[in-house]
């Protein structure tokens, strides 16, 4: 064993008892698939990647995705031997105060990606490594997966755009250790098989001995030769290499061994590896990572300014082509920007950038779970992504958008063809759940124009927010222009359409049912009946003391107008702001299974047109 060989198997060792250590005093976590992965990490970590741990934003820097982040204590294990965490930080794993979370988050400053659901961390590598090539830059992303995770039909998603986009900076490796949590998985220790499937899909791939130091540089070699395709490396491993008994046994998955049990297993460990518990002083002493091209972190939070919109009060035009043109404008303005959309630009209208910025727009095609993460990649490699598809399509990539919060990365989500109004489509092309989901996340902002000026001005405004994720929802039909193009939105505004001192009620609608709301106050108007109207465009964070104002000023009375399911839409968000104010709720939501037919005729079958309000206030 050269002195190479030899340090590489040292920090494989030490990261093996970290990986044991760290469970043990936290008396929980996953051990055994950290064991599997070690060898391949401290490959990674000591010889193969480019980085400079001083400057781990450098964006030059190969990046490392831990996509199994259930084996987080080797992550925090390599760090160590790295250099940037000490043995105490590790035994404070999984406690509350401390940043070593269960599974990968950003509370941990050398976290590429926030992972721990399955299947997500090849589509946010898909995501990083296409950044690079719109900013022709030279890095490799690495993407270490279980072989478990492999069913996730994201995988597979990832991997067709990955091929389609000819990323040969994307190495994907699976540590083909034969267990899943509870069970084998199907594929188990036919590495080949995993191998055919990859190279189906237009990789690249080897299959290589997961515990062969020199077999795992070899392959590594060879993956940085490949041009034109993206590179899979099927590692054949054991879980719980190095532990007799417990190696390639299922039942030990996340199961942390105790303290108790720890000081025999070490001394295994040692025994087992004795050859690599020690390591060329002098080479340890002279190691250091291969560092990239020195340059400072690309700036994250620019604010963007951009062009006025050009709409005429009266104007009809649909807020999606509204959200297409102030896109358009805002790429102009930041190269930053980018736009994904799911083949669905000519309705999204995210076309308009397309055609203005090519080079910056991403066809993700029919694969919206990839696409989320995709743009989760591209975000954290310093674009400012936005993402369109039909608001019901954001649905399917539920559990994506879920963990980009989990993360703190701030998307721009574009949902179009919005509730019922969408017409003869039918119930399965209509966003009626959006809001609630969306509504449902940690700091997150949802945002439903009425009309173009509200919707261009509201683009730019998440385009300028930068603290979570952020949802636009968007209309099919055209609507009136209502605004000024100089009147001024904010994220938590409203804006108070009608009052007086002598009305009944106030009607809070948004989107397609604001227009339902002022033609109902004509009608009633005509009757002698005044209602104050607020359009709600900002429905989380929500203008509460507007609200309050309005509804004590107008009998105590507010009726929300929704084109959305009642349960997590707009008026239950009004309920829980109002509660204990003594301001009554009454709310007009779809409440029923819609079906095909003209957009009037659905608003009124759903008991949300102008009609309904002026027969709820009379």
């Amino acid at each position: 064993m050269n002195q190479l060989h030899q340090f590489l198997a040292h920090k494989a060792y030490n990261l093996r008892v970290s990986s044991l250590v760290e469970p043990a005093h936290a008396g929980s976590g996953h051990p055994t698939t950290c064991l599997s992965a070690a060898d391949i990490v401290a490959v990674l970590f000591f010889h193969i990647m480019k980085y400079d741990p001083k400057v781990f934003e450098n964006p030059n820097a190969d990046r490392f995705i831990l996509s199994k982040g259930h084996a987080s204590a080797l992550l925090y294990a390599v760090w160590k031997e790295v250099g940037l965490l000490s043995e105490q930080d590790l035994l404070t794993y999984r406690e509350f105060n401390s940043v070593l979370e269960g599974h990968p988050t950003f509370r941990f400053p050398y976290t590429e990606a926030a992972t721990g659901s399955l299947g997500i961390g090849l589509s946010i590598g898909v995501g990083e490594a296409l950044a690079a090539k719109i900013d022709k830059r030279d890095y490799k992303t690495y993407v270490l997966l279980g072989d478990g995770e492999i069913a996730e039909g994201c995988v597979w998603e990832a991997a067709e755009l990955a091929s389609y986009n000819a990323l040969e900076n994307l190495i994907a490796i699976i540590d083909c250790n034969r267990l899943g949590q509870s069970d084998a998985t199907m594929i188990g220790y036919h590495a080949d098989v995993y191998a055919q499937r990859f190279t189906a899909f237009g990789f690249t791939s080897y299959v290589v001995d997961g515990h062969d130091i020199a077999a795992l540089l070899d392959v590594f070699k060879k993956a940085h030769a490949v041009t034109g395709k993206p590179v899979a490396i099927i590692a054949k491993t054991v879980k719980g290499y190095g532990l007799e008994g417990i190696e390639n046994k299922n039942g030990y998955h996340g199961k942390a061994f105790t303290q108790k049990e720890l000081p025999a297993l070490l001394a295994h460990l040692k025994e087992r590896f004795a050859d690599a518990v020690e390591a060329s002083k002098d080479y340890a002493q002279q190691w250091s990572p291969t560092l990239p091209k020195a340059e400072a972190p690309i700036e994250k939070q620019p604010h963007i300014s951009f062009r006025n919109a050009a709409y005429t009060k009266g104007d009809k035009v649909a807020t999606r082509k509204a959200y297409g043109q102030a896109l358009q404008a805002i790429g102009d303005a930041c190269s930053q920007v980018v736009s994904l959309d799911g083949d669905v630009k000519n309705s999204t209208y995210a076309e308009i950038f397309g055609d203005a910025h090519p080079d910056r727009f991403v066809q993700c095609f029919i694969a919206e779970q990839n696409m989320v993460s995709m743009a989760v990649g591209m975000q954290r490699r310093g674009k400012i992504p936005f993402v369109s598809t039909f608001g019901a399509f954001f649905t399917r990539a539920h559990d994506q958008i879920r963990m980009a919060a989990i993360g703190q990365s701030p998307l721009r989500l574009v949902g179009s063809h919005a509730g019922v109004s969408i017409g003869q489509d039918g119930p399965s092309q209509m966003a009626l759940e959006d809001i609630a989901l969306m509504r449902a996340l940690p700091e997150s902002v949802v945002l439903y124009p009425s009309d173009a000026t509200s919707a261009y001005a509201l683009v730019g405004c998440m385009a300028n927010h930068h603290d979570g994720i952020s949802y636009l929802r968007t209309t099919r039909m055209e609507t009136p222009t209502l605004y000024d193009i100089h009147e001024p939105f904010t994220i938590g505004g409203c804006k108070v359409l009608k009052e007086s001192d002598a009305d009944v009620a106030c009607v809070v609608a948004a989107g397609v049912t604001l227009h339902e709301a002022l033609k109902a106050y004509e009608m009633l108007k005509k009757e002698g009946i005044l209602i104050s109207v607020i359009d709600l465009y900002s429905i989380k964070p929500l203008d509460v003391d507007t609200l309050i104002r309005l509804g004590i000023k107008s009998g105590d009375l507010i009726i929300t107008v929704e084109d959305h399911y009642q349960e997590g839409g707009l008026g239950e968000a009004v309920c829980s702001a109002l509660a204990d104010t003594g301001i009554v709720v009454r709310s007009l939501a779809v409440t029923k299974l819609p079906r095909s037919g003209k957009p009037e005729e659905l608003l009124a079958w759903c008991g949300i047109d102008a009609q309904a309000i002026v027969n709820l206030i009379k």
